[in-house]
């Protein structure tokens, strides 16, 4: 087990000589600066997980200090020396968020049990958070619901690919559950402990993709303050999810590649090589061969991502599974909005399992949120309480923007995205050249729209 790191911080020398040799024959890995500036170039390069500095310093003061730390190393701890004249600022040091202070002069039991107290703090913390970590693992598994056999086979290649370490591609519509998938993925493996991380691919712009899962070195380019790990290095240990893969830019994706298949990583601007050892789940909403046949994603990626594919049916596939879904619901938005009991009524359920839920479970469980609040307290939940479509929508005759209606500007953008599409007969790059947008932001436009229910069929 690594030894915890502390950084004291002093100008008196003696002092700082003192606490160095006491809390290094205690096992703690102790380094020393005589002022705020030091520490601070010091903190630059490393972390620590506790800071003990005087407050009053020549330069950067205690509590500026404290502040600046906090704001490269958020959990950092701190505990501030003070004479017996400074207690206000030590109460101030407090509201800052260090976390004990102790006035000068004092004895080498005192700060030894101080610090031992400080970090049975940090332990309980961490106990708790695994705690919380566990159970808000235990609830999302159990939001994976269905009886159909469509999702039985899905929960069926979950528990034969988890205990592996075997690449997972999954694939499905948006708002499927691809992300409850992956997650179920690494809860029942031997990484459960470990980190699992999410990556947006979609989300990341294409100049900060490299440093996002690689890291970078401090100065490496511009606004790289300092160094940074990348995803791949944090999830040492963990799983990774790369959601819309097929979003990765092709410039980046022989590097991911490489990485894939050696395990090792290089940060921007260095060309040293870290070992890592990393679970990868990718997912994808597209249609992954047509971007192979286009030239746009790697095949040979593809073929190192692809080693255990799972794919996730869409809700109108597995119909039966609805009303199980619903009651799942129900019962989660109850307890949410303490309301006693909800019901759906016959005839709109009848209306429910005859939609196609364009947006699936995740359009579902927005819908059934919104009726249980617009129903208060009525305990049945009607069609008057139900919207499968957005109040705003129109059918695809009525293309043209009304100039004499004010509607709120997301639904405008919507409506010209739909007419854009229809004039260019769903081509979607012609279509965003016409708006004078990206083909990345037009395709994460419509993935909230189907994710809302708001898409239109364009024909």
């Amino acid at each position: 087990m690594d030894k915890q790191k502390i950084l004291v911080v002093d100008d008196d020398q003696h002092l700082r000589l003192v606490l160095s040799e006491t809390l290094t024959s205690c096992g703690y890995e102790v380094e020393t600066a005589d002022s705020g500036n030091r520490a601070l170039s010091i903190l630059e390069k490393e972390p620590f997980d506790l800071m003990i500095t005087d407050l009053m310093m020549p330069g950067i003061k205690g509590i500026e200090l404290i502040k600046k730390a906090k704001a490269l190393y958020p959990s950092m701890g701190a505990i501030v020396i003070t004479a017996y004249g400074t207690i206000e600022r030590a109460v101030e040091a407090m509201q800052n968020r260090a976390y004990d202070f102790i006035t000068k002069p004092f004895s080498i039991s005192q700060i030894e049990s101080r610090v031992k107290r400080f970090f049975e703090f940090k332990q309980l913390q961490q106990e708790n958070l695994n705690l919380k970590q566990k159970l808000e693992k235990y609830h999302l598994d159990t939001r994976i619901v269905g009886e159909s056999q469509a999702i039985k086979e899905v929960l069926n290649h979950i528990d034969i690919v988890a205990k592996s370490d075997a690449t997972v591609f999954i694939r499905g519509e948006s708002g499927t559950g691809k992300e409850l998938v992956a997650q179920a993925i690494h809860d029942r493996s031997d990484r459960a402990e470990n980190a699992f991380r999410k990556i947006n691919c979609a989300a990341v712009p294409e100049t900060l993709f490299e440093s996002t899962l690689f890291g970078h070195e401090k100065g490496s380019f511009s606004g790289a303050y300092r160094q940074q790990k990348g995803i791949f290095e944090e999830c040492h240990e963990g799983t990774i999810l790369l959601d819309e893969i097929s979003e990765i830019p092709y410039s980046l994706q022989a590097k991911l590649l490489r990485v894939i298949q050696e395990m090792k990583v290089t940060r921007v601007g260095s060309t040293t090589e870290i070992p890592i050892d990393v679970r990868i789940i990718a997912t994808t909403n597209r249609d992954i061969n047509e971007l192979i046949e286009s030239a746009k994603f790697r095949e040979d990626l593809f073929f190192r991502l692809n080693v255990f594919p799972i794919t996730v049916p869409p809700l109108r596939e597995r119909k039966e599974d609805i009303p199980v879904i619903i009651d799942h619901f129900l019962g989660l938005f109850k307890e949410k909005y303490h309301f006693q009991k909800k019901i759906i009524a016959p005839s709109l359920m009848q209306k429910i399992m005859n939609y196609d839920w364009p947006g699936n479970v995740r359009q579902l469980q927005h819908m059934i949120e919104r009726a249980i609040l617009f129903s208060g307290k009525e305990e049945v939940i009607t069609e008057k309480h139900f919207q499968f479509k957005h109040e705003g929508f129109r059918s695809k005759k009525q293309v043209a923007v009304d100039e004499s209606e004010v509607l709120p500007l997301a639904e405008m953008e919507r409506r010209m995205i739909m007419a854009a599409l229809r004039k260019t007969n769903n081509h979607r790059t012609k279509a965003a050249e016409l708006l004078g947008i990206t083909v990345r932001t037009l395709r994460n436009k419509l993935n909230e729209y189907e994710e809302q229910g708001l898409m239109e069929d364009i024909q």
